[in-house]
Formats: structure tokens, sequence, C-alpha cells
């Protein structure tokens, strides 16, 4: 099948791209493709690439930067009109970029920073958090101690981290205790991690509250902490899937940032026809949806008017 130009967008992008023998192929190299929030982002993706007529094609990188570049470099092999990075960081994906300027292809990012030839970037994970880090310390009043569920492989996690810390500086009276899950694993791990911190911090001391750098290592929290009747520990997130969101609804997490990652996953292809129209003429750029604080007194009004984010 030779190359079908879809409007004068692509049309124009051929001439600033060398033409691809097939239709147009975006390649999703994906942290974690199951993982809610990055399922939600390639669905927009793939609706996005559907209407401009390009294909999608994702491989599941596991949590590793090896993996992450090893499939960077495939798409570049395969002739890829576009490469999407979901949350690795472009510092850590440099072997990929290399291969993708090499051979003309844009490179974007979800969550991955900007920096190195990376395009454009959007799913930034720093400013998402920062209105669940000032509740938290708020219903904390400055005092107490935190359970923190972070993930260093991954450009959004490391940012949400600095924001808790620079949060943090603030109030000295504040304990934070660290510990770093996995992918795959993180559900496990937010239950491991959760026992053994409650063990060492009994109900009715201080004010407790367990941060999960996104939703995930926070449920799996949630699980340990239904299983030993606690009730006096807040839990927070960010990301705001499906299974945060019921467990607001239902009492068990205090709150979490709602990402739209739907919306941030079809911008993101939408704006490709216009990055490889551009070229090298083309001036890298951050194209951010802002996220929503949810909680147990906004989550009804929230449902009403987003109701596919339950599902």
């Amino acid at each position: 099948m030779k190359w079908i130009v879809i409007g004068a967008a692509l049309a124009a992008a051929a001439a600033a791209f060398p033409a691809r023998a097939d239709t147009p192929l975006v390649g999703i190299v994906s942290i974690s493709a199951t993982e809610a929030n990055n399922a939600r982002y390639i669905v927009g993706a793939k609706a996005a690439a559907k209407e401009i007529g390009w294909d999608v094609s994702v491989i599941d990188a596991a949590g590793s930067a090896d993996q992450a570049n090893a499939a960077i470099q495939n798409f570049a092999q395969r002739g890829s009109a576009a490469i999407v990075d979901m949350v690795f960081p472009y510092s850590s994906i440099g072997a990929g970029l290399q291969a993708a300027k090499s051979a003309n292809i844009p490179v974007v990012t979800w969550g991955g920073g900007l920096g190195s030839s990376v395009a454009a970037t959007n799913g930034s994970g720093g400013p998402m958090v920062v209105p669940v880090n000032e509740l938290m310390l708020k219903t904390m009043g400055g005092k107490g101690s935190i359970l923190a569920l972070t993930y260093h492989t991954g450009e959004v996690c490391r940012n949400r981290e600095v924001e808790l810390d620079k949060a943090l500086a603030a109030n000295p009276d504040i304990k934070v205790t660290k510990n770093e899950v996995r992918i795959p694993g993180y559900f496990e791990d937010g239950a491991q991690y959760a026992n053994a911190w409650l063990a060492s911090h009994p109900a009715g001391q201080e004010n407790l509250a367990i941060w999960g750098c996104w939703d995930d290592p926070a449920i799996g929290a949630i699980g340990s902490l239904r299983a030993q009747g606690r009730d006096d520990v807040k839990v927070y997130g960010v990301n705001g899937n499906a299974q945060a969101l019921e467990n607001i609804k239902n009492g068990f997490m205090t709150a979490t940032a709602w990402q739209d990652s739907y919306t941030e996953g079809y911008n993101m292809i939408k704006l490709l026809p216009e990055i490889r129209k551009a070229g090298a003429d083309w001036t890298p750029k951050a194209v951010e949806v802002p996220a929503v604080l949810v909680t147990k007194d906004t989550i009804d009004d929230f449902i009403a008017k987003h109701p596919d984010a339950m599902k």
C-alpha cells in the first residue's frame, strides 16, 4: 500500500520528512501498557491516529529503560512516522533518541520531559501532584508521619517526589518513610510496605498518611489498611484511575488528582502532523492538560461531569 496523504497537513509533512512506503505508523513505547492511566492515554492516541489516517503499534517496555531504548530503535528501523515515549525520562532513552534522530523521526513524550531531541511533551508529573500535596499537609496540620511510595525509573514519579520534598521542607515536624515500588509489582509492593509501616505506626498516636506517586501503589496499601481495620490513615494518589475514584467514593482513599490521559494521548497524536510538517523548524513545547483534584466532597459532581472516568 502506498503512502496515503490525509489532508494538507500530511501532504506538507511528506515534504519535510522522508515518505514512508505504507500508511504512517506511530510507535508507542509504554512503561506499563496495562496500567490504567497508560491504557487511557493509548486509547486516546489510537482514536486520534484513526482520525488522521495513521496506524498505531504499542510496545510494553515493562518498566525497563533498556527495553524502552530497544523498542524505540525497533520503531526507527521500521520507518515509523513518529514515536511516543510514555513516562521514561528522556535522559534514560538516549540510545533510542539517537536512533530516531538519525532516521529523522520525531519523538514526543508523555511525562518523559522536554529535552535532548524530544519534540513535545505533556502529562508532566510535577504540577499534577501539587494540589494533592497541599491538601495532605493541610489535613496533617504540620505534624505526623507519611509513607511515600515512590518510583525512580519514571520521570513522572521523580518529578512528583521532588514536589513532595519541596512541600515537606516547610513542614519539619512531619516524618517521611520512602519506599520504592516496582513495575510490575506495584500493587503488591504498596501492600507490603504499608504492612511494615503500619506495624511501627499504631493508631491514635499521630496524624498518618500514605502518599503514592500514582494511584496504584496507594491502592495496594489500601488493601493492607482494610485488612487491619485501620481507618485512621489518610491515603493520597495521583492520576485518578477508575479504581482510585471508586475508593474515594467508598471512603477508602482521601484524594487523587485526575489526569485526563485520554485527552493527553489524543492531543499529542493530533500534533504529530504539525511537527512533521515543520521539520527542523519545529520548536519543542509542552502541551499540558490541567489535572482535577478529586475528594469525597467533590467525587459525585466529578463523576457527573466525567462519567467515562469510572470505566
